[in-house]
């Protein structure tokens, strides 16, 4: 996931710039400091999913968007879609070891595929990027819509799959037993930047 990121911070300068909003408006509606902002967009803050999220939904964008994740079937792309299970994993981490990322796509069908739940070690979460995702995870069945958000571990039986028969897109981040992805509901917490100080990049 961290070779995805590395570009992310001049890329959402130039969306910002774009939009001609200033890192104090983008603070007053994201509630991230403009100093976080200004970091991420230099490149001196690693990009995390707590800090990007607010950031897709501030400039209604996706997610991978963002993160400049390969759209299926661009044949500029030479990342390998994998179909497995009837659904499409595309690989958007080469970096062996640690936390991979992938874009899911389940395809429409016309009728809703019954549950299958499945059992493996590891951690995944997943971010709905586009159409009404089914999440059976236990005793639980859950519909995410887009912009919605699961963490769960993957011992515990889990199914994905399309709530009503449409298209679904999905980014997933998949990690060894015990290692999760750190998501924060408060961007501006006590720890969000403990080194944050004036920073001569701000505009």
């Amino acid at each position: 996931m961290l070779g995805v990121l590395d570009a992310v911070g001049p890329r959402l300068r130039a969306l910002r710039r774009r939009r001609d909003i200033t890192l104090a408006d983008l603070a007053a509606e994201t509630g991230i400091s403009e100093s976080t902002l200004s970091r991420l967009e230099s490149g001196r803050r690693r990009a995390t999913l707590e800090l990007l999220l607010p950031l897709a939904r501030r400039y209604d964008v996706p997610l991978d968007d963002l993160v400049g994740a390969p759209r299926t079937g661009d044949p500029r792309i030479h990342l390998k879609p994998v179909h497995r299970f009837g659904m499409v994993f595309v690989p958007l981490s080469r970096r062996p070891g640690g936390i991979h990322a992938f874009k899911m796509i389940i395809p429409a069908r016309p009728e809703p595929l019954e549950p299958t739940p499945q059992t493996h070690e590891g951690h995944e979460w997943v971010y709905v990027l586009g159409g009404r995702l089914r999440l059976v995870l236990g005793d639980r069945d859950l519909v995410l819509p887009p912009g919605e958000a699961a963490e769960f571990d993957t011992s515990l039986p889990h199914w994905l799959g399309s709530a009503d028969g449409g298209a679904v897109e999905l980014l997933i981040l998949f990690g060894p037993h015990g290692m999760r992805a750190h998501v924060r509901a408060d961007p501006t917490g006590p720890d969000a930047d403990p080194d944050a100080g004036p920073d001569p990049d701000r505009t």
